[in-house]
């Protein structure tokens, strides 16, 4: 998180100075060009500082959910939930048929993510009507573990070293054995919890953990880069799924 807002506040400083050497702005104090160039270069400095920044590793202490046993180390994470005025089996199959064209921005997002090209299905790629976690699970992810209607847990490889295929790691055992250099592997879950009122809280969680150093480093940068876009992805996903399941309650 406080890499990813120093990666931006170092681009939106960057253009700033840019446009102070274009053109000096008195607005933003910025009166000569040679202020301009001095926030430009503070700007780009900013921004390589924060994707410099190292990832601090964190370990499960104990394993309390199916998510805590598929990712217990990580160093990269994201945790988003909502409130759902309905019963843990409703919210479960919501979460279950809840489609890319229920999602707010999931399609603009993910098309910004590809860079706007075309390509095969996937979850950067989701046919408006299919339900997502089928896409997912369908083009890249497995399901690592589903104990409905408790927690859904899907995982998948981001990067892996030259020669690696996905069905080498096709189980939920072979997942966990990932271990060896060169890897960055993501864990996602929805965790339904009653919330004794008679509703439900929803919590989504993504934990990614790299192998190595230099896995780590890669990562980070794009993590940092992605981050703003994923976690409004992520709340938009958990609006859609309280939409559904609250759908024909008062």
């Amino acid at each position: 998180m406080i890499g990813s807002t120093a990666f931006y506040a170092g681009v939106v400083i960057a253009l700033a100075g840019l446009l102070g050497v274009v053109h000096p702005i008195a607005l933003l104090g910025l009166t000569s060009r040679t202020r301009g160039a001095t926030l430009l270069v503070g700007g780009v400095a900013l921004v390589v500082i924060a994707v410099a920044l190292p990832a601090r590793q964190k370990r499960v202490g104990a394993t309390r959910t199916r998510l805590d046993e598929f990712a217990p180390v990580y160093e990269f994470h994201e945790v988003h939930s909502a409130r759902v005025a309905a019963q843990p089996d409703r919210v479960y199959r919501a979460l279950r048929a809840v489609t890319a064209g229920e999602i707010p921005l999931f399609q603009l997002l993910t098309r910004m993510r590809r860079f706007g090209r075309s390509g095969p299905e996937s979850i950067l790629n989701a046919p408006d009507r299919a339900p997502v976690l089928d896409v997912a699970t369908r083009t890249g992810f497995i399901v690592l573990a589903d104990d409905a209607p408790r927690e859904f847990v899907v995982g998948t490889v981001v990067i892996a070293p030259p020669g690696w295929q996905r069905s080498d790691a096709a189980t939920p055992e072979a997942f966990k054995a990932l271990h060896d250099m060169g890897f960055a592997i993501a864990a996602m879950n929805f965790h339904i919890v009653p919330d004794g009122t008679g509703g439900t809280t929803i919590s989504t969680e993504t934990r990614v953990h790299a192998t190595d150093a230099s896995s780590r480093r890669r990562f980070a940068t794009y993590w940092r880069v992605i981050y703003p876009g994923s976690a409004l992805i992520r709340r938009s996903w958990l609006r859609a799924i309280r939409r559904r399941a609250e759908r024909a309650f008062p």
